[in-house]
């Protein structure tokens, strides 16, 4: 595997820590490539690591690396990783996501770092972005090594695909979506390989878009945010993606995490910020949940000046001990 290794991140590389790109395999045989970020002056310290993933359709040179870098600033060792099938990380055909798969991801990042020879494995959290979020909160359900969770503008892939946006699918139009992708299975199968969905944000605004529609524009498709490796920026999903998300609820387990820690952050004006609501009340204690005056959802992407990276700090702090 062959990754670029000159810097092409959305965000500029910081002065305060060491940066490596990786490889590690999960444990479907999968190779993963991640940005492995040490604090500097580190050298003969054990410390506690983070793991980070997200946005849903984002890579590491994008939320989740900015992430990883400003955690390593204070004084974790943090991955970003590509999620099978997306970015640099392996996996055909490309452009799927699972929900089983992608959860195993985070367990194969904390494989990962519990094999440094600097990390202590019994303090290792993670951070999931978007949807991300709720793979985040799958695999601590049941991965006891992950001792808390932080999750940002979370969403619940399985339960929007499955129910649509705030559960407004019927059951009518969720049986005409299972059956449409059941016939595309036919085509693709014929053809040996799958056939791609169209792109799911516009070429250009045309004013009347939803807000989270421009805003997910604003990151993904302008100099802010856009990245080629990625597919919200310049890709598509295959069009049968959501047949596995539509069958398999990411969160039946959540109560599971106790009696480790998580942490819910979101928007108050975020049009996913609901997500996060019903995951903080189908959790068990230790919990907390954080709802940020004013902000949206793709805020909580790269807005280092919205980002409450001093709680997020304390909190793993507090929790990687």
């Amino acid at each position: 595997m062959e990754l670029v290794q000159e810097w092409d991140k959305i965000f500029p590389q910081s002065d305060k820590v060491i940066h490596q790109k990786v490889t590690f395999k999960n444990r479907y045989g999968i190779t993963l490539a991640a940005d492995f970020y040490l604090p500097k002056n580190s050298e003969g310290k054990t410390l506690s690591a983070i793991a980070v993933s997200g946005p849903y359709g984002a890579v590491k040179e994008q939320a989740s690396g900015l992430y990883a870098q400003t955690l390593a600033e204070r004084g974790y060792a943090t991955i970003a990783f590509d999620p099978s099938y997306t970015g640099e990380s392996g996996g055909e055909p490309r452009n799927l996501s699972s929900p089983e798969i992608n959860t195993e991801d985070f367990s194969a990042a904390v494989d990962f770092l519990g094999l440094q020879d600097n990390i202590d494995r019994n303090k290792i959290g993670v951070v999931g972005i978007c949807g991300f979020g709720g793979m985040a909160l799958n695999a601590a359900a049941a991965d006891k090594r992950i001792k808390a969770v932080v999750t940002t503008s979370m969403y619940d892939m399985s339960r929007v695909m499955a129910k649509g946006y705030f559960d407004s699918m019927t059951a009518q139009e969720r049986a005409g979506a299972l059956a449409q992708m059941s016939e595309q299975r036919w085509e693709d199968a014929a053809k040996g390989e799958p056939t791609l969905a169209p792109q799911g944000l516009p070429s250009e605004l045309n004013g009347d878009e939803p807000e989270f529609v421009a805003s997910y524009f604003d990151f993904y498709k302008t100099p802010r945010g856009f990245h080629p490796r990625s597919i919200n920026s310049n890709g598509q999903w295959t069009a049968t993606t959501a047949l596995s998300f539509m069958n398999m609820p990411l969160l039946t387990y959540i109560d599971e995490i106790a009696p480790r820690p998580i942490l819910l952050i979101a928007g108050e004006n975020a049009h996913s910020k609901y997500f996060t609501d019903d995951a903080y009340n189908a959790a068990a204690k230790p919990k907390e949940k954080i709802i940020l005056d004013g902000m949206v959802h793709v805020d909580l992407y790269d807005q280092l000046d919205k980002i409450p990276f001093d709680r997020i700090d304390t909190f793993f702090g507090d929790n990687l001990k």
